[in-house]
């Protein structure tokens, strides 16, 4: 006759079975440093910034080390409309007058870094907050874009040239989560500071660090090779195929890719875009067989 198991001991034995699944990457991703960079839907939605903050925590009790880089698109938005100013978009960048990075930075350092660190804190003394001006973390330099063959003026946004990490190292050292916003001083500038795109940021910090895996948070399901065919949806690309495939992307697309792309070319061991729209996206990517999203490696050797 058959065991009859009792559906309490049936949950608790699936729950069991999700456990042990993560038993490899447990193992593999031990004392590994991960970089997340934290956006999207995610960022606006009260509940997935919680669960986005568990997550961070479950990393670290699991003995990964996260970091989170962070942008605030949506927030700062919202802030200059308040403040009626104007805000306008060029080639998919914010033109950053002088009075709208007062903005920019107010709202990174002391409105969204201050959230996510006391979301994360709920749970224990380990987040600590950064900017990207903090201990020479990093160097911008400013940057144009090209609209129809011309190039664009944006005013004070730049890309990030150099990583000074040795801040971040200290902190992962000393067992604590480091959440760091998109902003850095202009290296041709002395006192100026830059709106960076965090996609970028979070890639050139995770090289700098020798960071194992580099995660973008989005809000799509992942890379779709045939976009709108959702039947197209690529789950693991290589470097190779995604340069190929990179000048054909949606432009919101480009930059994630790309940063993806620049991570494991310059070491990451991988790199993943996710969906930000599900709880706990970042648990299913990092601790089971299939994941979830798109993941970018290195070509076989």
């Amino acid at each position: 006759m058959p065991t009859v198991i009792p559906a309490s001991t049936a949950d608790a034995i699936a729950k069991a079975s999700v456990l042990i699944e993560a038993l490899p990457w447990l193992k593999r991703y031990h004392g590994a440093i991960v970089v997340v960079k934290f956006g999207g839907n995610a960022m606006v939605s009260p509940e997935l910034t919680s669960a986005f903050a568990e997550d961070m925590v479950f990393l670290r009790h699991a003995g990964l080390k996260p970091v989170v880089v962070h942008g605030g698109g949506p927030q700062i938005s919202a802030r200059l409309t308040e403040l009626g100013i104007a805000s306008e978009f060029r080639g998919g960048y914010r033109v950053t007058t002088p009075e709208a990075m007062t903005v920019v930075r107010d709202v990174l350092r002391g409105e969204v870094n201050q959230h996510l660190v006391a979301l994360i804190n709920e749970h224990g003394d380990f987040a600590i907050g950064f900017s990207g001006e903090d201990s020479g973390l990093f160097t911008g330099q400013r940057r144009g874009v090209e609209v129809d063959g011309e190039t664009v003026d944006l005013g004070l946004v730049g890309d990030v040239v150099s990583v000074d990490p040795h801040a971040i190292h200290a902190a992962i050292d000393a067992g604590r989560i480091p959440v760091i916003s998109s902003i850095a001083p202009d290296g041709d500038a002395p006192g100026q500071v830059l709106n960076v795109n965090a996609d970028a940021a979070a890639s050139a910090l995770a090289v700098a660090l020798d960071a194992d895996k580099f995660l973008i948070l989005t809000d799509v399901a992942g890379l779709y090779s045939d976009w709108p065919n959702r039947e197209s949806l690529v789950s693991v690309i290589t470097t190779t195929e995604l340069r190929d495939l990179l000048p054909s992307l949606e432009s919101g697309m480009i930059p994630k890719m790309t940063a993806c792309l620049e991570a494991v070319d310059g070491g990451v061991l991988n790199a993943a875009i996710i969906d930000g729209r599900l709880e706990h996206s970042i648990l299913l990517e990092v601790f089971t067989q299939r994941g979830i999203g798109t993941q970018v490696v290195e070509d076989a050797a």
